[in-house]
């Protein structure tokens, strides 16, 4: 069964989430990648303000591909969301309370989503073109100067997604064998 979830996330919501469940997102989202992540995360330890409030927010892994008449946005599939790892602690200290992206997290990610009551969620790479349909609206926000890399808000209906780790750490995602 696909859970309908609308943003922002109640903490209620948070904690209906189980890994594995599969999800339709309704409403607005942030978006964000490295080189934003890596300004933000310089900001916090300035201890100076963020050019957005996360906090109760969503950020999307996303470089987004520019539109075509007519759409949004162009493709728009999930970053590997390891490479945000050294920052999100700071930003789930801050009151981010979910991520989309793709592929594991680091343990200090979960450690710290279980700490903040956060969520995981994966989007499925390879499938950007039918992603973008689920934007609607697009605005940038912040560091317009990163191009794709900037801080947008995507206002989504039905983005799937799978709870990839819940509030809880459990974690759909696995280690491939050694084998």
């Amino acid at each position: 069964m696909t859970k309908k979830i609308t943003l922002p996330l109640t903490e209620e919501t948070i904690r209906d989430l189980k890994a594995g469940d599969s999800v339709l997102i309704t409403g607005s989202m942030l978006t964000g990648r490295d080189a934003a992540h890596k300004r933000l995360f310089e900001l916090i330890e300035k201890g100076e303000p963020l050019p957005v409030d996360i906090d109760g927010e969503i950020i999307y892994y996303v470089g987004p591909a520019p539109a075509k008449p007519g759409h949004a946005v162009g493709p728009a599939g999930p970053t590997s969301s390891y490479r945000m790892d050294k920052y999100t602690p700071a930003l789930l200290d801050r009151g981010l309370k979910g991520m989309i992206g793709k592929g594991k997290r680091s343990p200090e990610v979960v450690a710290s989503m279980v700490k903040n009551g956060c969520v995981y969620f994966a989007a499925i790479g390879g499938a950007a073109a039918l992603i973008s349909r689920s934007i609607k609206k697009i605005e940038t926000l912040a560091y317009e100067d990163l191009g794709t890399e900037a801080i947008y808000r995507f206002y989504v209906e039905d983005f799937p997604a799978i709870v990839a780790i819940d509030a809880n750490g459990n974690s759909v995602l696995i280690e491939k064998s050694k084998i």
